[in-house]
């Protein structure tokens, strides 16, 4: 598995948040120091005047990472400054158009699209052929689930996955069997010595 794929991944895993704000990062975006970036949120709104006109930017919020991914982000930018985190291998082709934003200003690379960064991950987990692996969103499931066993509140796991209502954000947690079996063990009767 090539670093970029590592790297989406782990970054994808350690942030609970969605694949196409971390697809969307820029280098710009990124804090590797803080370990955080700010990531236009699904359903972000453009933020608007006193007078109802519109601007140009949007409401954005922090997602945080930890180690693992941070040990990972500068050997993926190798000193790159600017552009997409996370870009193709090939520049696009003469008759591809892409927007200046979605291409490396250093490299002409162009960013790694969704589509791409899900058939890359089907490549690597599927077990019956193509289209059986999978889903770049079972990070942020599999990350809320390990969160929740953990014992982190309700309310840490929606400020980590920034959710608004709870209801939302409970169809993501699914204990194991192990996490079940664990917390029965706590009606256990208690024996007098």
């Amino acid at each position: 598995m090539r670093l970029r794929e590592k790297t989406l991944y782990r970054l994808l895993f350690e942030t609970a948040a969605r694949a196409e704000e971390i697809l969307a990062l820029n280098i710009e975006d990124l804090d590797l120091t803080a370990r955080q970036a700010r990531v236009k949120a699904k359903g972000a709104r453009a933020k608007t005047r006193r007078r109802g006109q519109a601007r140009e930017d949007f409401v954005l919020e922090t997602v945080y990472w930890d180690a693992g991914a941070a040990r990972l982000l500068p050997r993926l930018l190798k000193g790159r400054t600017r552009g997409p985190v996370f870009v193709t291998h090939r520049r696009p082709g003469p008759g591809k158009v892409i927007g200046p934003r979605d291409v490396c200003p250093d490299t002409g690379l162009a960013r790694l699209s969704y589509g791409q960064a899900r058939a890359l991950l089907d490549e690597h987990t599927a077990l019956n052929g193509p289209g059986t692996g999978w889903d770049l969103h079972e990070f942020r499931h599999s990350a809320l689930t390990h969160l929740g066993e953990a014992g982190a509140s309700l309310l840490m796991l929606m400020a980590k996955s920034r959710h608004k209502k709870p209801e939302n954000l409970r169809r993501y947690f699914k204990p194991s069997p192990d996490a079940i079996a664990e917390i029965t063990s706590l009606l256990a009767p208690r024996t007098s010595g």
